[in-house]
C-alpha cells in the first residue's frame, strides 16, 4: 500500500510537470493531479495487461509500435474518468505518456539514489 501511494505521488508530480510541458494536456488542481496519478496506476495495472495480452498479434505485426496505441488510450480513458483533466488529441497524449514515463523514472531514481546513500 505505500508502495502505491509513493508510486502515485511521484506520478502526480510528473503529471503536473507534464502539464506544465504540453499545452494539450491540463489539470485543473494539485488533488486533480493526484486522482489522475492514481486512476493511471490504477488502468496501467488492471486493464493494460489485457489489452496487451489481446493484442499480441498486432503488435507483432507493428513491431510492439502498437503498444504506444495503448498507452495512448490509457491516458484518454483517464481523461474521460478524472474530472479537470483534460487531454488535446491524440499526439499530446502521446507526448504526455512519454513525458510522465521519464519524469515518474527520473524521480524515482532520485529517490532511490539518496537512500542509498545515507
Amino acid at each position: 500500500m505505500i508502495k502505491f501511494l509513493s508510486k502515485t505521488l511521484v506520478t502526480s508530480v510528473a503529471v503536473i510537470f507534464a502539464c506544465f510541458i504540453l499545452k494539450g494536456v491540463s489539470v485543473n488542481s494539485t488533488f486533480t493531479a493526484i486522482m489522475v496519478a492514481a486512476v493511471l496506476g490504477l488502468l496501467n495495472s488492471f486493464v493494460k495487461p489485457l489489452l496487451v495480452i489481446l493484442t499480441i498479434p498486432i503488435s507483432i505485426l507493428t513491431l510492439g509500435l502498437f503498444l504506444l496505441v495503448i498507452n495512448i488510450l490509457i491516458i484518454k480513458w483517464a481523461a474521460d474518468i478524472v474530472p479537470g483533466f483534460q487531454v488535446d488529441g491524440w499526439f499530446s497524449a502521446l507526448l504526455f505518456s512519454l513525458i510522465v514515463s521519464f519524469v515518474g523514472s527520473f524521480i524515482e531514481r532520485l529517490i532511490k539514489n539518496s537512500d542509498s546513500t545515507e
